[in-house]
């Protein structure tokens, strides 16, 4: 059965906006992954994966100072009409939600990881330095708390996030899904 759709005229985002889009989303979501598969793993085998954990933080971080210098220079297309007045500031509220975690996650992963002293090796290429902070037992603590607390708003935030994604394009069927879609055919 096909999905009819009641805007044919939805406005697309650019290839580079797509793009930045499921980079970061994939990252996300290996990282999430990452975390919760070695909840229960020994701490040789966690600690193996943790490296590869930051790595991707740090992927995250460039990409995300990328895409907001992208977004910085570039508009993005307007929500579509039918969408109503609170689902657009409902909108807006998770996007700034998503640019705030994808600079915080990153950032407060790296003062974590900074306390113990030690560089973060980025998937075996090069490393990068820790950032200059206290090694205390009481601030490492800190960041780990602030670090778990907001990895988990990014889980609910893109939770509800892709069920947003899922009521436009089976309920509203207005087309909103098919703005990020990087192998649809190009008006």
């Amino acid at each position: 059965m096909a999905i009819t759709y009641r805007s044919t005229e939805t406005a697309r985002y650019g290839r580079v906006a797509i793009w930045f889009h499921w980079i970061l989303a994939a990252l996300v979501i290996a990282n999430i992954a990452i975390v919760e598969l070695t909840e229960d793993a020994s701490r040789a085998v966690r600690g193996e994966w943790m490296g590869t954990h930051k790595s991707i933080g740090i992927a995250v971080l460039a990409v995300t100072l990328g895409r907001i210098a992208w977004r910085l220079a570039h508009t993005p297309p307007p929500q579509p009409a039918t969408m109503k007045r609170w689902e657009v500031l409902f909108s807006k509220t998770v996007h700034g939600l998503f640019y705030f975690l994808l600079l915080a996650l990153p950032l407060t992963g790296w003062i974590f990881a900074s306390t113990n002293g030690k560089p973060i090796n980025f998937f075996g290429l090069f490393d990068i330095s820790a950032l200059p902070v206290s090694s205390s037992k009481d601030l490492r603590e800190q960041f780990e708390s602030i670090h778990k607390l907001l990895g988990n708003a990014m889980l609910y935030l893109a939770i509800l996030h892709i069920l947003a994604a899922l009521k436009h394009q089976f309920i509203d069927r207005d087309g909103l899904i098919g703005r990020l879609n990087p192998f649809a055919a190009r008006g």
